[in-house]
């Protein structure tokens, strides 16, 4: 009888722990908005794998591509609440929700990708990653999204090449004001509609970077790509703060580490994929125009700088940082 005893209780404590330990576990949902064979997919499915491996399963992470769990505006919701523990998102629809995330929407406000990176990995970033976290979307790695630079007819090479000249740009205060200081005449439209007016003489040109300029086509319809980098907008691996906040510091540790090594990996694919599609459309006849001085660009800058810090006083520090940042 004893030993029928000892052997319930044995069972008991066993399944017990085994209850506990799944109990335990986190698993994790991630939002991802793009398909197979971008980037930022294998680098979420590899932020998955390290996951797993760094805390020995204590936390696992099951990544969602394409979408599926929701738009951008839907999944930047869900994860600041919590119903999505992870996304993948791009900081510009950030900005409007966390003023600090506006810092890289300042056209020039960043000389190269690495000097963006430098100015994210230090006291600026930890302000705006700071911010972020306090509105539910801790950041935990940054990753290259390219930088947008102009395309038209002709070279733009200095700011007085866009005078008189149509360009399309995104639907942003900050974006239009930046043609209009150069004496262009901003055309924000849909990006489904680009194309055509690009062909049609609608528009003299717009802005994208390298990938997007030759997966959509616009280099078939244009002759000249100027690299002004004029903007450079990251995206990053976001997590909802309270449920990374829930994580002993060991797991914390191991998440970030996660994170960190994937956006090193995105950040490769990123640069092969840029350099390709470069080298696809100088083959296809684009003319590429490197712009080795970007201050004349930075100096037009003035009048939208001075505006927005007028309306928003608060960011002036976060400029300068960003500005002081070799």
């Amino acid at each position: 009888m004893s030993f029928d005893i000892s052997k319930s209780i044995f069972a008991a404590a066993t399944a017990f722990t085994l209850v506990a330990g799944s109990a335990a576990a986190e698993n994790w949902r991630a939002w991802n908005i793009h398909h197979d064979g971008h980037p930022n997919t294998a680098a979420m499915d590899r932020f998955a794998e390290l996951v797993a491996e760094k805390t020995d399963g204590e936390v696992t992470v099951d990544v969602f591509h394409g979408g599926v769990l929701g738009s951008q505006p839907d999944a930047l919701e869900q994860v600041r609440i919590g119903a999505i523990e992870v996304g993948n998102f791009n900081l510009g629809p950030i900005g409007p929700m966390v003023k600090e995330a506006n810092l890289v929407s300042l056209p020039f406000i960043f000389k190269s990708v690495p000097h963006m990176f430098r100015v994210l990995e230090g006291e600026a970033g930890d302000i705006i990653a700071d911010a972020m976290g306090e509105a539910g979307l801790l950041p935990i790695a940054w990753i290259d999204a390219g930088a947008r630079s102009f395309y038209a007819q002709k070279a733009i090479s200095t700011p007085a090449d866009v005078e008189g000249l149509k360009i399309r740009v995104m639907n942003n205060d900050l974006y239009t004001a930046m043609i209009s200081a150069m004496g262009g005449n901003p055309s924000p439209m849909a990006f489904s509609e680009v194309q055509q007016a690009l062909k049609t003489g609608v528009v003299d040109g717009a802005e994208n970077n390298f990938p997007s300029f030759k997966n959509v086509g616009h280099y078939e319809v244009t002759s000249h790509y100027s690299l002004s980098e004029h903007l450079i907008i990251p995206e990053c691996i976001c997590v909802n703060t309270t449920k990374f906040n829930a994580l002993s510091p060991e797991l914390q540790s191991a998440v970030r580490a996660a994170a960190e090594e994937a956006a090193l990996y995105q950040r490769e694919l990123w640069a092969v994929d840029s350099d390709k599609a470069r080298a696809d459309v100088e083959a296809a006849g684009i003319v590429v125009t490197e712009i080795a001085d970007k201050s004349p660009f930075q100096a037009a800058m003035t009048s939208v700088y001075d505006e927005y810090l007028a309306a928003n006083p608060d960011m002036k520090t976060l400029v300068e940082l960003a500005q002081s940042t070799e």
